[in-house]
């Protein structure tokens, strides 16, 4: 089972095909869909190219698959992509949020003192307007270093993760669903079994946990409603981590293969690229590698060494 191809093309798809319309609304999209991988549009690239949601997962991804969990190394990626061009499709950054840009900034001064143990003590430190998609939009290669772990430490592992650049509470809470959903995907075969059994888990989780209990209520829509039922007019695909994981989730639920999910997360509009990746993990997990389009996958930039990535982190996953 080519679980890591799975979900880290799956992401890489999902984004590029988001990437030409990023802001469009959704009305614009209702009117000339997304329906196949197209170029050009918002930044001006060619068809298959990715945005910092694929960097900075494939920064993870490869920092997992060299050292393991390493959060010094993790961040020194982050730094060398908005510093250096590392893991971009051509050379250059084209695209990076306030929040991630400010996150990275802060990163490289504490590398630069080598104040590392600053960076076990981001957590909890930002505020709730710091709560952007940009640690959800990367956080799926965390899974396969946090699957076998207490569920406490795959909390704290990936609290850590999402506060080198995202360090409030809810940004943490937002990763952790995917995770645990992630996991529950892979072992059950019906996807609405697994989102049932992730919403009794988590709840219970936050619940017991006081930095997490105060928020619970924001996460009302997708732990105790079935927020795929909700009507379309009712998702936000904007670029508040909340929001985008409702609107992946309502995405994912509501198609039956990989290419409906993310061709119906991108017509989503606004923030489409981040949509497009967080439902393309999710619908890559579930419906597999070989149910990935190839011709979409041979599209994308770097495709080559992204599949020799896979397959490195494959191998220690599987160790």
């Amino acid at each position: 089972m080519d679980l890591v191809k799975s979900a880290i093309i799956g992401v890489a798809i999902g984004d590029a095909l988001g990437v030409p319309v990023e802001f469009k609304s959704r009305e614009y999209l209702s009117n000339y869909p997304i329906t196949t991988m197209i170029g050009y549009g918002t930044y001006n690239q060619p068809p298959g190219t990715w945005s910092d949601d694929t960097s900075l997962t494939l920064c993870i991804a490869s920092s997992i698959a060299e050292h393991g969990y390493n959060l010094q190394d993790i961040a020194r990626r982050f730094v060398m992509w908005e510093q250096q061009a590392y893991w971009t499709p051509y050379g250059y950054v084209f695209d990076i949020g306030g929040t991630t840009a400010q996150g990275i900034a802060k990163l490289a001064s504490i590398l630069a003192n080598k104040d590392y143990e600053q960076l076990e003590n981001l957590i909890n430190s930002g505020n709730e307007y710091q709560n952007g998609n940009g640690a959800l939009m990367r956080t799926i290669p965390v899974y396969f270093i946090v699957k076998d772990l207490p569920l406490d430490e795959q909390f704290n592992i990936t609290e850590k993760i999402s506060s080198l650049t995202h360090s409030h509470i809810i940004s943490a809470m937002a990763c952790f669903i995917y995770i645990r959903l992630i996991d529950f995907l892979i072992n059950e075969d019906d996807k609405f079994l697994a989102y049932t059994l992730m919403q009794d888990q988590v709840y219970q989780f936050f619940e017991k946990n006081e930095l997490c209990a105060p928020y619970l209520n924001d996460f009302t829509n997708i732990l105790e409603e079935d927020v795929y039922e909700f009507p379309i007019e009712d998702i936000k695909s904007d670029g508040y981590v909340i929001n985008s994981l409702e609107a992946s989730l309502w995405a994912f639920f509501n198609s039956s293969s990989y290419e409906e999910a993310v061709l119906k997360a991108v017509n989503l509009g606004y923030d489409t690229d981040t949509t497009g990746a967080i439902t393309g993990g999710l619908a890559g997990i579930f419906y597999g590698y070989d149910e990935i389009p190839r011709d979409w996958e041979n599209n994308l930039a770097r495709i080559d060494e992204i599949i020799e990535l896979c397959e490195t982190l494959d191998k220690k996953y599987n160790e």
